[in-house]
């Protein structure tokens, strides 16, 4: 076919201006980068098992909390181990919290706590990628540490991918912003090799003043942003007439997509928090920035979850909210960090978001997750990477580590796994990462042994592991 003279009347950089999207990371070459070779199912796979949940919020505790500090305390451990926190009661039996988290003990009658997840990478980007996408963090001999096509997609870019809803919204969310560490956007947020289409949409800090949601109007005059349509419709007019490729058929389907996301009327209320009464707003917590506290001391996490709340009840599959910050990275200052700046905000925010799900019988098919990459090493003053820690401070440590589930499909009232006198290694049913993503894919009604193939026609698992049978309701 010969080549279309049109492009050969444009320069590249103008061919890009007309089709950008660029403040939401939408652009004309990776709107089509979803066309042709595009990742697909292999035929004749495993049946799926049906959805226990119809959406996910994911809160991912960014740094690596200390499990020995907060959800797996050992108050018979030596001093330089157990710390300075005591344990209290909850309303799940057997189960005992920080006392700096008292409103989490009161709800913690829904939640499934699991202790005994465990790995080997002590590296924060590499350990997140593994969590979030329940795949190995090694590319050969080298740590995947940043974004790559190569990566396999997280939870919510596949199931944009294989399970969208079909609403005028964007199936994975992604809050409040993009977070870097070692000069790299951590990897596990981005859809990798199933292309960008299938990106997050960035939704912004709904804890700053007046905000909006991510809305091209509030950016463009409405007559710039229709005009804009106007002529990437006209563009693509004329290269139909010249040229008949499958990519330019399926260049409308995801510029439809891209405009219904930020042209939609539901798109804009679902994202206007400023419409929740203000008794409801300050119940998952508004907060200043703290000095001197990894993450700032989370000002942004509850309006974060409570925005989650509103776009997962507008029909959003999977919204990712994230400590940020490295927040809970516990090398120094470690326990006035998590006195003064990380456990309020967490204790307030996650039980506001508990009890407003079951108030509203959203925890019926919401499916709440909160993750990390690793936990803390049980010995103060313990070195294990090349950060170490103070004498009151405590490092990386993949070996032990707690995550929580609540909702959808999930048993209430489950501790599940145990670990040493230490807090140091599982004693009972130890769990992989990539068991925690097996059980996750489950619950949203996907096998996690589907093999979907890149665009190079290689074959991927969506989790190697096995779904933790005793977690299921």
């Amino acid at each position: 076919m010969a080549p279309c003279p049109v492009f050969n009347c444009l320069r590249r950089r103008e061919l890009l201006s007309v089709g950008s999207l660029g403040s939401f990371g939408l652009s004309l070459p990776q709107l089509l980068q979803a066309g042709d070779g595009a990742p697909k199912l292999e035929k004749d796979q495993l049946p799926h098992p049906p959805p226990r949940a119809k959406s996910c919020i994911l809160f991912f505790m960014e740094g690596g909390p200390s499990q020995i500090d907060l959800w797996d305390m050992k108050p018979d451990a030596p001093e330089q181990v157990r710390g300075i926190f005591k344990p209290v009661h909850t309303t799940l039996p057997g189960f005992e919290i920080c006392e700096e988290l008292p409103q989490l003990a009161r709800v913690a009658r829904h939640l499934t706590v699991v202790r005994s997840v465990n790995h080997s990478f002590v590296d924060h980007n590499a350990s997140s990628y593994l969590n979030l996408t329940g795949q190995s963090p090694l590319r050969g001999s080298q740590l995947i540490r940043g974004p790559s096509p190569e990566n396999a997609p997280p939870f919510g870019s596949v199931l944009a991918k294989f399970r969208p809803s079909g609403q005028p919204l964007p199936d994975y969310v992604h809050l409040p912003k993009r977070f870097f560490n070692c000069g790299n956007f951590i990897p596990g947020v981005l859809a990798g090799f199933l292309g960008n289409a299938y990106d997050p949409l960035i939704g912004g800090d709904a804890s700053q003043p007046n905000f909006t949601g991510p809305s091209l109007e509030a950016r463009f005059p409405a007559e710039r942003f229709d005009g804009r349509r106007s002529l990437r419709e006209q563009l693509d007019r004329s290269l139909g007439e010249l040229s008949e490729h499958r990519s330019l058929e399926r260049m409308e389907k995801y510029y439809q997509r891209a405009f219904s996301l930020v042209t939609s009327p539901r798109a804009r209320q679902a994202f206007r928090i400023s419409d929740e009464p203000e008794a409801l707003r300050r119940r998952y917590g508004f907060r200043k920035p703290v000095e001197g506290v990894r993450g700032n001391g989370l000002p942004h996490l509850g309006q974060s979850l409570l925005l989650a709340r509103r776009l997962i009840e507008a029909g959003v599959r999977l919204v990712s909210v994230w400590a940020g910050g490295q927040a809970f990275d516990g090398h120094t200052n470690h326990f006035p960090s998590l006195k003064n700046g990380l456990c309020p905000p967490m204790d307030r925010s996650v039980s506001a978001l508990i009890e407003d799900l079951a108030d509203r019988g959203l925890l019926d098919e919401t499916l709440f997750v909160a993750l990390a990459e690793f936990g803390r090493t049980p010995k103060l003053g313990q070195v294990t990477s090349t950060a170490g820690a103070g004498s009151n401070g405590r490092d990386h440590w993949p070996h032990a580590y707690t995550i929580f589930l609540a909702g959808a499909g999930v048993k209430p009232g489950v501790v599940y796994g145990a670990t040493d006198r230490y807090a140091a290694y599982p004693t009972e049913n130890p769990v992989s990462p990539q068991d925690v993503a097996a059980t996750i894919y489950t619950l949203l009604g996907l096998n996690p042994h589907t093999r979907i193939r890149d665009q190079f026609d290689r074959p991927h698992t969506l989790a190697d592991g096995k779904p933790i049978d005793g977690l299921f309701s």
